[in-house]
């Protein structure tokens, strides 16, 4: 971890800042950003919320940690409180970033214009692919990944993102945490083990899709019309399954 994520590690701890709180940080960030496109010099607690999709007095409570109560009957400053919100987060700074793993997931986020104005630099491009090494990727050429701990040290990478194929993701992840990367992001289908002191946060679009897809059941009335199962009974339609498995 270098010295100045430890720093924003400690000083939330001593503030006491939940980590539900912050995980809230970044979806008020993008609303508050999306007003100040817009010119829109104040905005009140109701506003703020309505648009980050929150109840106001969650947003409130959230804001105090940071130190920000607003004013009454004005509400809150947008600049500032982009300020406030952006150097809580980090982002009044540049962390440097490399993408493990260029397929097509991997080459969609280093063309994402997002990074760079939110103070994310990708620095370095890698994959162990000899058809995807050397290509040109969105300006940077990708190298390969037994040039891996060569290219955190040069270019000083704080943030690892994996999108490696599942059955690479933990050597990838236990090479750059050996490197002195400390946080990770993992695109991989596949839950890291890492040591103690190293953050990671885990992007699964398939867990994603199936929540929608429990909900999408919901609204359509299942699987509640279904009768409980007794005890060694096969939901429906499994009996026919297993009969064409075993044909």
């Amino acid at each position: 971890m270098t010295s100045r994520q430890n720093r924003n590690h400690r000083d939330r701890a001593d503030r006491g800042i939940p980590e539900a709180t912050v995980a809230r940080l970044p979806v008020y960030l993008r609303a508050l950003t999306g007003l100040q496109e817009r010119g829109v010099a104040t905005v009140s607690s109701e506003e703020l919320a309505a648009a980050a999709g929150v109840n106001s007095a969650k947003l409130r409570k959230d804001l105090s940690h940071l130190g920000s109560y607003g004013t009454r009957g004005v509400g809150y400053e947008v600049e500032y409180l982009v300020y406030q919100i952006s150097r809580e987060l980090g982002l009044t700074q540049d962390w440097v970033v490399a993408i493990i793993g260029v397929g097509n997931l991997g080459r969609a986020l280093a063309g994402y214009g997002g990074f760079a104005s939110r103070g994310f630099r990708v620095a370095g491009l890698l994959d162990a692919d000899e058809a995807i090494v050397g290509q040109e990727i969105s300006g940077m050429t990708v190298e390969h990944t037994d040039r891996l701990e060569d290219v955190i040290a040069d270019h000083g990478v704080s943030i690892a993102v994996i999108a490696t194929p599942a059955a690479a993701a933990q050597g990838v992840c236990d090479r750059v945490v050996a490197a002195g990367v400390t946080s990770v992001l993992n695109f991989a289908p596949v839950v890291l083990s890492v040591p103690d002191g190293v953050d990671v946060r885990k992007v699964d679009l398939s867990i994603e899709l199936q929540i929608l897809a429990f909900h999408e059941q919901r609204k359509a009335g299942g699987p509640d019309d279904y009768a409980p199962l007794a005890s060694g009974d096969a939901p429906p339609g499994a009996t026919q399954y297993v009969e064409a498995v075993e044909a």
